[in-house]
């Protein structure tokens, strides 16, 4: 899941949410939605290989 920031920066954040917290797992920041991504799918192709 990709949200925009107030500063204009994306963050992406996992799908499912913590147990402990009840919040979603931020995996990296990233300037451009573009690069948040192609990180995302970078984090798909990992959990399945």
């Amino acid at each position: 899941m990709i949200r925009k920031l107030k500063d204009g920066k994306y963050r992406l954040y996992s799908g499912k949410k913590d147990e402990k917290t009840g919040k979603r797992r931020n995996l990296g920041t990233f300037d451009t939605r573009e690069a948040a991504e192609k990180h995302e799918r970078e984090v798909q192709y990992f959990k399945r290989h």
